[in-house]
Protein backbone atom coordinates (compact mmCIF):
# COMPACT_ATOMS: atom_id res chain seq x y z
CA UNK A 1 0.00 0.00 0.00
CA UNK A 2 1.51 3.24 -0.91
CA UNK A 3 2.37 6.30 1.59
CA UNK A 4 2.87 9.68 1.28
CA UNK A 5 6.38 8.70 1.86
CA UNK A 6 9.30 10.85 3.76
CA UNK A 7 12.53 9.95 5.05
CA UNK A 8 15.78 11.07 7.47
CA UNK A 9 17.94 9.17 5.80
CA UNK A 10 20.21 12.63 4.64
CA UNK A 11 21.40 12.04 0.84
CA UNK A 12 21.68 14.33 -1.61
CA UNK A 13 19.47 14.99 -4.58
CA UNK A 14 20.25 12.94 -7.12
CA UNK A 15 19.07 11.39 -10.78
CA UNK A 16 18.83 8.15 -10.06
CA UNK A 17 16.73 5.83 -12.12
CA UNK A 18 16.50 2.30 -11.96
CA UNK A 19 15.89 0.20 -14.65
CA UNK A 20 14.38 -3.43 -15.12
CA UNK A 21 13.59 -5.81 -18.23
CA UNK A 22 10.39 -3.79 -19.02
CA UNK A 23 10.10 -0.90 -16.60
CA UNK A 24 11.92 2.65 -15.97
CA UNK A 25 11.28 4.26 -12.36
CA UNK A 26 12.44 8.03 -11.65
CA UNK A 27 11.55 10.69 -9.80
CA UNK A 28 8.09 11.93 -9.97
CA UNK A 29 8.43 16.01 -11.45
CA UNK A 30 6.12 18.60 -11.92
CA UNK A 31 5.30 17.39 -15.63
CA UNK A 32 4.05 14.35 -14.01
CA UNK A 33 1.11 15.43 -12.67
CA UNK A 34 -1.69 15.35 -15.03
CA UNK A 35 -0.55 11.14 -15.42
CA UNK A 36 -0.17 11.06 -11.75
CA UNK A 37 -3.66 12.40 -11.12
CA UNK A 38 -5.68 10.88 -14.17
CA UNK A 39 -4.27 7.09 -13.09
CA UNK A 40 -4.92 7.55 -9.20
CA UNK A 41 -8.30 9.16 -9.38
CA UNK A 42 -10.11 5.85 -9.35
CA UNK A 43 -11.46 4.23 -6.15
CA UNK A 44 -10.33 0.65 -6.61
CA UNK A 45 -6.72 2.35 -5.99
CA UNK A 46 -7.79 4.57 -3.17
CA UNK A 47 -9.59 2.25 -1.11
CA UNK A 48 -6.67 -0.11 -1.51
CA UNK A 49 -3.99 2.62 0.04
CA UNK A 50 -3.97 3.87 3.08
CA UNK A 51 -3.10 7.93 2.28
CA UNK A 52 -4.61 8.19 -1.01
CA UNK A 53 -7.77 10.74 -1.13
CA UNK A 54 -10.45 10.21 -3.22
CA UNK A 55 -11.31 12.11 -5.50
CA UNK A 56 -7.89 12.59 -6.64
CA UNK A 57 -6.98 15.64 -8.16
CA UNK A 58 -4.17 17.40 -9.96
CA UNK A 59 -3.72 19.67 -6.86
CA UNK A 60 -3.12 16.46 -4.86
CA UNK A 61 -0.79 15.29 -7.58
CA UNK A 62 1.15 18.62 -7.35
CA UNK A 63 1.21 18.11 -3.26
CA UNK A 64 2.89 14.55 -3.64
CA UNK A 65 5.71 15.52 -6.25
CA UNK A 66 6.82 18.42 -4.21
CA UNK A 67 6.92 17.12 -0.94
CA UNK A 68 8.69 13.79 -2.78
CA UNK A 69 10.94 16.92 -4.23
CA UNK A 70 11.18 18.61 -1.19
CA UNK A 71 13.06 15.73 1.23
CA UNK A 72 15.95 14.86 -0.87
CA UNK A 73 14.73 11.00 -0.62
CA UNK A 74 15.82 9.13 -3.99
CA UNK A 75 13.44 6.22 -2.55
CA UNK A 76 9.97 6.92 -4.51
CA UNK A 77 9.65 6.43 -8.11
CA UNK A 78 7.44 6.83 -10.78
CA UNK A 79 6.96 3.61 -12.91
CA UNK A 80 6.73 3.99 -16.69
CA UNK A 81 6.27 1.52 -19.37
CA UNK A 82 7.58 2.58 -22.55
CA UNK A 83 7.62 6.13 -21.67
CA UNK A 84 4.21 6.08 -19.84
CA UNK A 85 3.57 6.79 -16.25
CA UNK A 86 1.85 3.43 -15.14
CA UNK A 87 2.24 4.14 -10.94
CA UNK A 88 4.27 4.90 -8.37
CA UNK A 89 6.50 2.64 -5.88
CA UNK A 90 8.26 3.56 -3.06
CA UNK A 91 9.91 3.28 0.61
CA UNK A 92 8.13 4.92 3.57
CA UNK A 93 11.30 5.75 6.38
CA UNK A 94 8.69 6.85 8.85
CA UNK A 95 10.21 4.60 11.61
CA UNK A 96 13.55 4.33 10.66
CA UNK A 97 14.21 0.37 11.93
CA UNK A 98 11.06 -0.85 9.65
CA UNK A 99 10.66 0.98 6.38
CA UNK A 100 7.80 0.23 4.39
CA UNK A 101 7.35 -0.60 0.92
CA UNK A 102 4.12 0.90 -0.51
CA UNK A 103 3.44 0.82 -4.32
CA UNK A 104 0.12 1.45 -6.64
CA UNK A 105 -0.82 1.17 -10.21
CA UNK A 106 -2.83 2.23 -12.59
CA UNK A 107 -5.79 -0.25 -13.03
CA UNK A 108 -5.42 -0.76 -16.86
CA UNK A 109 -1.36 -1.97 -15.85
CA UNK A 110 -2.80 -4.69 -13.12
CA UNK A 111 -2.26 -8.00 -13.93
CA UNK A 112 0.70 -8.10 -16.07
CA UNK A 113 3.34 -8.39 -13.22
CA UNK A 114 4.67 -4.65 -13.61
CA UNK A 115 4.02 -4.57 -9.40
CA UNK A 116 6.40 -7.48 -8.64
CA UNK A 117 9.19 -6.12 -10.98
CA UNK A 118 8.64 -2.50 -9.87
CA UNK A 119 8.58 -3.68 -6.40
CA UNK A 120 11.43 -5.94 -6.34
CA UNK A 121 13.80 -3.59 -8.00
CA UNK A 122 12.93 -0.93 -5.06
CA UNK A 123 13.47 -3.74 -2.36
CA UNK A 124 16.94 -4.04 -4.01
CA UNK A 125 17.50 -0.52 -4.18
CA UNK A 126 16.46 0.05 -0.21
CA UNK A 127 18.99 -3.25 0.65
CA UNK A 128 21.81 -1.77 -1.01
CA UNK A 129 21.57 1.55 -0.58
CA UNK A 130 20.77 1.43 3.16
CA UNK A 131 22.05 -0.21 6.30
CA UNK A 132 18.35 -1.61 7.09
CA UNK A 133 17.82 -5.11 8.50
CA UNK A 134 14.28 -5.38 6.86
CA UNK A 135 11.27 -3.96 5.15
CA UNK A 136 7.53 -4.16 5.77
CA UNK A 137 4.57 -3.79 3.77
CA UNK A 138 0.53 -4.58 4.26
CA UNK A 139 -2.32 -5.19 2.05
CA UNK A 140 -6.46 -5.63 2.31
CA UNK A 141 -7.35 -8.84 3.12
CA UNK A 142 -9.46 -8.04 0.09
CA UNK A 143 -6.85 -7.16 -1.81
CA UNK A 144 -5.23 -10.73 -3.06
CA UNK A 145 -3.40 -9.30 -6.17
CA UNK A 146 -1.46 -7.11 -3.20
CA UNK A 147 -0.62 -9.67 -1.26
CA UNK A 148 0.70 -12.06 -4.22
CA UNK A 149 3.21 -9.71 -4.78
CA UNK A 150 4.75 -9.21 -1.60
CA UNK A 151 4.47 -12.79 -1.29
CA UNK A 152 6.58 -12.90 -5.12
CA UNK A 153 9.12 -10.85 -3.24
CA UNK A 154 9.92 -12.60 -0.27
CA UNK A 155 7.75 -10.93 2.25
CA UNK A 156 6.05 -12.92 5.10
CA UNK A 157 2.94 -12.67 6.85
CA UNK A 158 3.46 -11.29 10.26
CA UNK A 159 -0.22 -11.19 11.32
CA UNK A 160 -3.38 -8.85 10.65
CA UNK A 161 -4.20 -5.09 11.58
CA UNK A 162 -6.77 -2.56 11.65
CA UNK A 163 -5.68 0.35 9.62
CA UNK A 164 -7.27 3.28 8.70
CA UNK A 165 -7.96 4.15 4.52
CA UNK A 166 -8.85 7.79 3.91
CA UNK A 167 -10.54 6.81 0.87
CA UNK A 168 -13.04 4.45 3.10
CA UNK A 169 -13.69 7.11 6.34
CA UNK A 170 -13.08 3.92 7.91
CA UNK A 171 -10.33 1.37 9.08
CA UNK A 172 -10.13 -2.02 7.39
CA UNK A 173 -8.20 -5.20 8.32
CA UNK A 174 -4.23 -5.06 6.48
CA UNK A 175 -2.20 -8.50 6.18
CA UNK A 176 0.99 -7.49 7.42
CA UNK A 177 4.03 -8.69 5.93
CA UNK A 178 7.59 -9.17 6.39
CA UNK A 179 11.09 -9.42 4.74
CA UNK A 180 14.47 -9.44 6.57
CA UNK A 181 17.71 -9.15 4.82
CA UNK A 182 18.72 -12.51 4.65
CA UNK A 183 15.38 -13.55 3.19
CA UNK A 184 16.26 -10.83 0.72
CA UNK A 185 19.49 -11.75 0.05
CA UNK A 186 18.59 -15.72 -0.88
CA UNK A 187 16.16 -14.35 -3.30
CA UNK A 188 18.18 -11.48 -5.22
CA UNK A 189 18.72 -13.98 -8.00
CA UNK A 190 15.27 -13.04 -9.42
CA UNK A 191 16.22 -11.05 -11.73
CA UNK A 192 18.45 -7.62 -12.54
CA UNK A 193 17.76 -4.37 -12.31
CA UNK A 194 19.77 -1.23 -13.12
CA UNK A 195 20.76 1.87 -11.65
CA UNK A 196 21.79 5.25 -13.67
CA UNK A 197 22.51 8.67 -11.87
CA UNK A 198 23.25 9.19 -8.28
Amino acid sequence: MLQEFSTPISRQPSTIVLETERLTLRKPTLADVKAIARLANDRRIAENTRRLPHPYQQDDATHFVKTVAGDGSNTVFLIEHHHTTIGVVGVDWRQPETPELGYWLGVDHWGRGFGTEAARATIDFAFEEFAIEQMISGARVVNPASRNILEKCGFQWSGVELHRFEALGSSSPVDCFRLTRGVWSSLKNWGHSTRRGG
